[in-house]
């Protein structure tokens, strides 16, 4: 395996930013364009690059498939309680103005603000995730000859 240490670098280079904007996007996905999708494919793309350049191996010791399995279950679990606990408080599913709360108000967000927040999080949790375990599964299979 031939090592291009000029692609690697840049890889080290952008790969923070390629982070930070998916977290931008995901944290003002209710704001503007974006959320929790975008965000979620922007994230494994950066896991997918690093696997691209360092090999599968390292981005399964940086991600492991465990983790990344239980990723998937934690987004979807996420998106469904937010759901649930909505028809607890009384409304109907995912109505978030049931969330209205007076608990720091000024630090947590509050009513649709928060159950917006809560439902991209879950998205972005599991986009990221299923993205990553399409690319381990696809780049791990065996060539037949």
């Amino acid at each position: 395996m031939k090592t291009f240490p000029i692609i690697r670098i840049v890889t080290k280079i952008l790969i923070p930013y390629i982070l930070l904007f998916a977290f931008y996007v995901q944290f003002h996905g209710d704001f503007g364009p974006g959320g929790g999708f975008q965000a979620g494919v922007i994230f494994a793309s950066a896991l997918i690059l690093y696997g691209l350049v360092f090999g599968l191996e390292s981005v399964k010791r940086v991600a492991p498939p465990i983790v990344i399995e239980k990723m998937m279950a934690l987004g979807v679990l996420v998106y469904g309680l937010t759901g649930v606990l909505t028809i607890s408080l009384g409304g109907n599913f995912l109505d978030y103005q049931v969330l209205e709360h007076h608990f720091y108000p000024t630090i947590f967000p509050v009513g649709q603000h928060l159950g917006i927040f809560l439902v991209e999080l879950g998205v972005g949790l599991t986009v990221t995730s299923v993205m990553t375990m399409i690319f381990y599964t696809f780049a791990g299979r065996k060539r037949i000859a």
